[in-house]
């Protein structure tokens, strides 16, 4: 148990995310929790999951990544999708707990790429083998990922295409908004990423090549869906199977990718901390960071995350001006209730690493709380 609050009080001010208002600062990230069914419907687990954050005082909830289309895109086994009308309509359930508990709820849309732990036959931008194993806590076993196919033109504008139907039936479900998935390594990642995109042609070589299928992703939703839903971006150096990597010209390189972004600008950027220490994962030597270039070179809202439920770390974040929002994970997870606690001065739970593994699911994390709050 923690008992030391002393956070910015900045952190329950309302904000304005666009045409939206955020009731506080604090946002839940998007974990992986494998509790959908085998055709990718979410389930009342979820339904139950997702409204207890809503109920807890979050100002913004981002789903779990959802696959976009039935050929390439899902990641493990039990992860939801949003393709059929049963997707959207589970979703829909969803949504209106969530809006009716006084947070809005984004839909973060996914496409696995090379690290699908579900289908046989993978798409990437090219043939090369991906680093790391299966994370078997997410099903599909544990071992080397197969070795993908390298998607052609045809395959690019189908992933498009995926997207933009998903964003279309998110907004039909009741969602304020979706978050394009491009980091920790999967599909639209593998794209902006040097060593896994070898491409020759105006998807390779230069970023404003490697960034052009997630500016036309952008610019395709933004013509379907109405005025005002929100489009997030994702974006992060470490990789869930290279959880250290950074670029090696560091703030250069962070620069020229977001001065892409800029060219395209999604209406938030969330920068992901994959280690979980948003410091260690984002500041760079000369004092700037990935989450503060950001904001100064695409001039959009900014979520941070990465052991933010630190009240040193919180407090660097807000008050340095490095992000706008604050992405919660772990502590989130063990504290489905963490504005109230944080707000009324009450004990928070501590993660336990048991809480994920062997499996992600949520009853799996339940369980062990349970076990864990009789210790």
């Amino acid at each position: 148990m923690h008992t030391d609050h002393q956070f910015p009080p900045a952190i329950f001010e309302p904000f304005p995310l666009q045409h939206i208002i955020l009731r506080n600062r604090l946002i839940v990230a998007p974990m992986s929790r494998v509790s959908a069914a085998s055709n990718g419907t979410p389930t009342p687990i979820m339904e139950d999951y997702y409204t207890a954050f809503a109920n807890g005082g979050f100002g913004m909830i981002i789903t779990e990544g959802v696959y976009t289309d039935d050929i390439a895109s899902r990641g493990y086994p039990l992860q939801p999708g949003l393709v059929t009308p049963a997707h959207r309509d589970g979703w829909q359930r969803i949504a209106a707990k969530v809006r009716g508990a006084g947070a809005h709820f984004i839909c973060q849309l996914m496409h696995a790429g090379a690290l699908s732990q579900h289908h046989t036959h993978t798409w990437a931008p090219a043939a090369v083998s991906p680093l790391g194993r299966r994370m078997p806590e997410y099903g599909g076993g544990d071992g080397l990922f197969s070795l993908p196919q390298a998607m052609t033109t045809d395959d690019i504008h189908t992933v498009r295409d995926g997207f933009v139907h998903a964003a279309q039936e998110a907004s039909v479900a009741g969602f304020s908004g979706i978050e394009i998935h491009a980091a920790n390594g999967y599909l639209l990642d593998q794209f902006l990423t040097d060593y896994t995109n070898l491409r020759t042609d105006e998807y390779g070589g230069a970023i404003t090549n490697r960034y052009r299928l997630i500016a036309a992703i952008i610019q395709a939703i933004r013509q379907v869906t109405p005025a005002g839903f929100i489009i997030g971006l994702r974006l992060s150096e470490g990789k869930v199977n290279n959880l250290r990597y950074r670029w090696p010209q560091g703030p250069a390189a962070a620069r020229e990718l977001l001065t892409a972004v800029a060219a395209t600008p999604p209406d938030y950027i969330h920068i992901a901390a994959e280690s979980g220490n948003w410091e260690r994962d984002c500041m760079y030597m000369d004092g700037t960071s990935f989450t503060s270039l950001a904001k100064q070179i695409v001039g959009v809202p900014v979520i941070a995350n990465g052991g933010l439920h630190e009240p040193a770390q919180a407090a660097k974040v807000l008050e340095q001006d490095h992000a706008d929002l604050l992405a919660l994970g772990k502590a989130a997870l063990c504290n489905p209730d963490w504005p109230q606690r944080i707000r009324d001065g009450l004990p928070t739970v501590s993660f336990h690493p048991g809480m994920i593994k062997p499996s992600a699911a949520i009853t799996h994390t339940r369980q062990v709380s349970a076990d864990l709050s009789l210790i």
